[in-house]
């Protein structure tokens, strides 16, 4: 039962380039947000880092944020919902809560060398079989391995017992809790490469394999279930932690996608589609990977099919950042419609390398077509069209791994406000492209899990019912001008890989 008052959820969402808290009502209406960005690292070409220090201590400004904001208490809180980056990966010593590095975070490409000895050794079968994953330094593993490698002392002290790995849900959890739970939930365990999908338990053999001990790896939950309480004297009153799940995994439940054959797509840092397979686990022959969607049961699991783009609102920001042709990320779509098209100008923002369906660490940036007319309008419009072009990609390899054509496409994350994105996505795919109301799917389906557990929400289908649709993009070019579009896309990602 809830206690009189508990009239709120609060869902904490990391990001990769921001962290931000949004306080939920029953309705699934937004009450009070609070965002803050924090720095990014990039020591070397291809390597990308956080502080860790960064990362809590802006999640917890922002929590305490949202609560001003909607001009709440934390005892007027249910629970707390996390949702996080996946795959960043942060080491600590248990005795000192201190990191012993930098978090390596996703888009890192240094350990690509790592990936390559292990497919020498024949491994990729095996692993591909067991975690429904490629061998690629997007996941967490070979991160792991590389700080053993060249953190000194580090593998003797986790041998011991006295290094704590986690995803960044188990460093805020960890946090949240003063040390007193060290967990993960199923979603980003299994994006370790350790996790194996038909167990839902570590699996010994693939330990062995990367030469990790298990006494680095946080307790295993579902994303429906305790993962403790945050203390009072962060919020102002000890609130139960009860839901947590990966990004996609949660944009997808925020997005009531808890039928078979939905699908959604998040525009964020990076962009990744998802679609729900059911009690399924669709092997991909089309360069995507299987992946638990969603869990509120020990023991048992919904799956999906994932394609991730490693670069999407990141070029956006390269646009901001790096070359200063935008004062701010909003101003691309004002920019980029001052054009009627590119021009033959094709972007691939291939800055850590290529995701989904190519998989290639190796590929790089590149700007092809540029002629003495081309503007700054042109490579804005570019790169809106590559966010779309690189979704294109991967919906067409789930098409071919599930054999079912989508319907519709449904949307979140922050480039989805923008309106020229969506038709022009709308366009290259053919089909619909559907926005909710609640964008932030993401921090809604955190909260869900969280109100789920402590029976602020009944269960799914009230859940579900929640769903709302705000706008409804429809393709306006036809099949030819599609295919010619596509064609110039593929000639540039040849281009980039070369």
């Amino acid at each position: 039962m809830l206690a009189i008052g508990m009239k709120y959820v609060l869902a904490l969402d990391q990001g990769t380039t921001s962290s931000r808290a949004v306080v939920f009502d029953r309705t699934g209406a937004i009450c009070g947000v609070d965002q803050r960005e924090f720095p990014q690292r990039f020591p070397q070409p291809g390597w990308v880092e956080h502080d860790p220090d960064d990362i809590w201590n802006s999640q917890l400004e922002t929590a305490r944020g949202a609560l001003r904001n909607a001009r709440i208490t934390a005892r007027d809180l249910a629970a707390i919902g996390i949702t996080n980056q996946r795959e960043t990966t942060v080491l600590w010593d248990r005795a000192t809560g201190r990191p012993v590095h930098r978090a390596i975070v996703w888009q890192d490409r240094r350990t690509a060398p790592i990936c390559e000895r292990l497919k020498a050794k024949g491994y990729e079968a095996t692993i591909r079989e067991k975690t429904g994953l490629l061998i690629d330094p997007y996941f967490s593993a070979t991160k792991i391995v590389w700080l053993l490698e060249n953190v000194e002392g580090l593998r003797e002290r986790a041998e011991r017992g006295e290094i704590a790995f986690g995803t960044v849900d188990s460093w805020l959890i960890y946090n949240l809790t003063a040390g007193a739970v060290h967990a993960t939930d199923y979603t980003n365990a299994s994006r370790t490469l350790f996790f194996n999908l038909r167990t839902l338990d570590y699996d010994d053999e693939l330990l062995v394999i990367f030469g990790v001990p298990r006494a680095l790896l946080p307790e295993l939950r579902p994303c429906v279930a305790e993962f403790g309480t945050a203390d009072a004297s962060l919020l102002g009153a000890a609130i139960p932690i009860a839901g947590v799940a990966g990004d996609q995994q949660a944009a997808l439940i925020g997005q009531a996608g808890f039928t078979k054959g939905l699908a959604k797509n998040t525009y964020g840092t990076g962009s990744f589609v998802m679609l729900n397979s059911g009690e399924e686990i669709v092997s991909s022959k089309s360069g995507l990977i299987s992946t638990v969607a969603f869990s509120a049961q020990r023991g048992k699991a919904t799956y999906a099919l994932e394609g991730s783009v490693f670069v999407t609102g990141s070029a956006v920001q390269w646009l901001r950042d790096g070359l200063g042709i935008i004062a701010s990320s909003a101003e691309i779509g004002e920019l980029a419609a001052r054009v009627n098209d590119s021009d033959g100008v094709y972007f691939v923002p291939a800055f850590t390398g290529l995701g989904a369906p190519y998989w290639d660490p190796y590929a790089r940036g590149a700007i092809v077509g540029l002629t003495r007319g081309s503007t700054k309008e042109h490579l804005a419009r570019a790169t809106l069209e590559a966010i779309a072009y690189q979704s294109c990609d991967v919906v067409a390899a789930m098409e071919a791994d599930s054999g079912v054509r989508l319907s519709e496409l449904r949307v979140d994350g922050g480039a989805s406000v923008n309106d020229l994105l969506m038709q022009m996505q709308a366009d290259v795919l053919g089909v619909d492209v559907v926005r909710p109301r609640v964008t932030e799917t993401t921090a809604l389906g955190a909260a869900y899990c969280a109100g789920l557990r402590v029976g602020y929400w009944r269960d799914v289908d009230e859940v579900a019912s929640l769903w709302r649709e705000e706008r409804r993009f429809h393709p306006a070019i036809d099949a030819t001008e599609r295919e010619r579009r596509l064609a110039g896309w593929a000639s540039a990602i040849r281009k980039a890989r070369a």
